[in-house]
Order: structure tokens, then sequence, then C-alpha cells
């Protein structure tokens, strides 16, 4: 039987432990095993020996350790089954439980672990090297909890190749269907799963799209990267005067009319495959035979490291500022950002920037995050990833 290796704490890491963090960065571990295989079970000890934790360990990712446990070595027996029954409880207290994520991995304390349900169909994905060791136990969990007709795992995340991953996508239960249904805030979504964006659906922004409704009515709104239609759709329910969506994929744009038809609003919502660069340069220019009042933009993650963080800042406020200048008094304009490495205050300062060089005047009228069934560690801030402001242009 192989004993399970003991990592050490350096001394100056050992309140950032005792502060509740999650992760131990290579840098913080007074040796690094090279020889242990990525994800094996580990402990963590302080530099005394007292016991700081136990989690996955992974000698070539910059996060050494994803803990499971703190201040102890021990870890329950069932642990994957126990912690997917818990976040289930949790999303059915919030009346998410059908459709909605189910487990956002830390924070539902399963570390690389994210999974969304799309009604009898599971999509999950892995990121840590850790929970791809226990994905059998992890599927075994979800069928007996959920009792799917299909678990789908899309596993082609960039985050990991960081942890020595390889990429690929598996039906590892039943059989799943090239495209599921759901119904979100009054409105009936089809999504196709192969192919998509992320694990298909952007859950995460379901209480933003309901806050929004009602500055919608009476409104000429943009919505730029409409992926598969939700925040134009949700304006046009809400009374929207008219409704552009644009988006760079031919798929998303075709998906998007799809569910302007299931809906009966495909007279309210014109479609349109463009960039939204280039739609913002043509507005700027007085292109457009019409001019929005309401414009939303909900770019992907445009930050792949932190070292790309100054480039990522400037594209955004480039971005924000196209659309402050393209709107008149009165105007609103919802922009997101879905990057931890983005903070609050970080992104509130961008937009502020990107008003001051565009000569507007901005009233912030909503500051939101991510959904509920996204959680958010107090104790880490990597946790909080999505950011969503709505400014009224004054």
């Amino acid at each position: 039987m192989n004993k399970t290796p003991v990592l050490k704490l350096k001394r100056e890491a050992a309140r950032r432990r005792a502060a509740g963090r999650l992760w131990v960065f290579s840098n913080e571990l007074e040796t690094v095993d090279t020889s242990v295989p990525p994800g094996t079970l580990s402990s963590l000890v302080f530099p005394d020996g007292k016991p700081a934790g136990a989690g996955f360990f992974n000698p070539k990712s910059l996060i050494s350790m994803r803990l499971l446990v703190q201040d102890t070595l021990a870890l329950p027996a069932d642990f994957v089954r126990e912690r997917l029954a818990a976040a289930l409880r949790y999303r059915e207290e919030l009346g998410m439980d059908r459709y909605g994520r189910i487990c956002f991995g830390e924070s539902d304390g399963l570390p690389g672990l994210v999974v969304d349900r799309y009604g009898d169909a599971v999509v999950a994905e892995i990121l840590s090297a850790g929970m791809e060791l226990l994905k059998d136990e992890v599927t075994a969990a979800l069928t007996d909890l959920l009792r799917p007709k299909g678990i789908f795992y899309k596993n082609t995340h960039q985050f990991r190749e960081l942890e020595g991953l390889r990429s690929y996508e598996e039906t590892a239960f039943g059989v799943m269907p090239e495209e599921v249904q759901i119904e979100e805030n009054g409105l009936k979504y089809s999504i196709p799963l192969a192919g998509a964006q992320k694990t298909g659906w952007y859950f995460d922004q379901r209480e933003n799209r309901l806050a929004l409704a009602p500055f919608f009515k009476g409104r000429k709104v943009m919505d730029l990267h409409t992926y598969l239609g939700a925040f134009a759709l949700t304006a046009a329910k809400a009374g929207a005067e008219r409704v552009w969506g644009v988006d760079s994929s031919e798929k998303a744009i075709e998906a998007a009319e799809k569910n302007a038809v299931l809906n009966g609003l495909a007279d309210k919502v014109v479609f349109r495959k463009e960039k939204a660069e280039r739609v913002l340069e043509a507005m700027d220019a007085n292109q457009l035979p019409e001019k929005p009042d309401f414009i939303l933009l909900d770019p992907p993650n445009i930050v792949r490291n932190k070292k790309n963080l100054p480039q990522a800042l400037k594209m955004l406020g480039r971005m924000a500022g196209s659309a402050f200048k393209a709107l008149p008094s009165g105007g609103y304009l919802a922009v997101s950002t879905c990057s931890h490495h983005i903070s609050r205050g970080i992104f509130v300062e961008t937009l502020a920037g990107a008003a001051a060089r565009a000569g507007r005047k901005a009233v912030l009228a909503e500051l939101r995050g991510q959904a509920k069934d996204h959680p958010i560690l107090v104790s880490m801030p990597e946790t909080e990833y999505l950011h969503f402001a709505l400014l009224r242009v004054v």
C-alpha cells in the first residue's frame, strides 16, 4: 500500500492557509516532489507539523494543492457523494435544482468539478487532476442522486492543460441528446450541446437577465455577444421597442433564431452574424439605420491569465467607451466580465475610465454578480468571477 505524501508549508505561507485559503501554490511548499502522480490525495502540515489539511496534489501545476479538508488529515470515505448531495440540497432550497449549476468546484467542496443540469441530461466539466482520478465516483454519485438519462463530460477547457490533462468529450452514462430544452425566467431555450460554449448555457447570468427586464420596456436594445439570444429575448418579452442580437458565430445565431420562434418572439428580434467590435465601430460612425438606447456587452472571458490582465482591461475599456459614445443621454449600458482575475473594484474603475475618455457621465444603476447556484466562498476570492454593471448615461 502506497504511503500518502505529506507536504509541508513554508513558514511565510502558514498565515494564508490559516485564513482559510484552499489553494496552495508551488512556491508556498518547502519541497515539491515531482515523482508524485498528478492528483494524488496528499496531506499538508504547518511548519510545526500540525495538520493544515488534505487534498489533491499536482506537482505539474502552479496550484500545487487543492484542499478538500482543513486543519485535519482525515478525509471522509464517501466525500464525493456526500458533497454532491449537499450541493444538490442547496440548489433545491434555491428552487434551481432542475435547471442550473449543481456543483461549482471549490465552493461545493469538490475542487475542479463543475456540474450543470438540464433536466434529465447532465453535463460535467473536470478542471483538476484530482477530480479526473475520481471521475468514476463522480459519475456513480450523479447517477444515484439525479437519475439522469445521460451524463456527458465536456473536458475541453484550457485550464486542463495547466493540470497536465488531455482534452476530450465523453458520454459516461446513458444517452445524451444533441440538444436540450430548459425554462428560465418564463422563457424556453433550446440548447445545442454539441459544439456549445462551456457546458452549453450561462446559468450564471440568470438573475441578471431577470433584473434587467424592467429597464428594457420601450427601449431599442442592441445585445452584443448574444450567443443563444437570452438577453435579447428577455428584452423582447419585457416590451422593448426593437431588439437586435449580434454574435460572431453562425451556429449561435441560428440557435438564437430558433429560440425566438420557440417563444413566439421571432417578429420582435433581429439576429445577425457580426463581430461586436464592428457593430460598435458602425455605431460610432453613425452607419446604423437606427441607434440603440440600450447596449449589452457580455463578451467571453478575455483574460487568459494574470499576465494578460492589462491587455484585457484595455479591450474591455475600449468596447465600453465606444458604447458610451454611441448612447444618447438617458440610455443604458449593461457590461459583464467573467474572470476571477478582474476584481469588482478594477471592473468599476475600468468602466469609470471608459466613460471619462468618452466624455460621458454615467450613473451606476446596478452592480451585480453571478447567480446563487454559483456560490462564492468569502475565504476564496477566486470563486467570485462574474461582475455585472448597469449604467445610465446622463
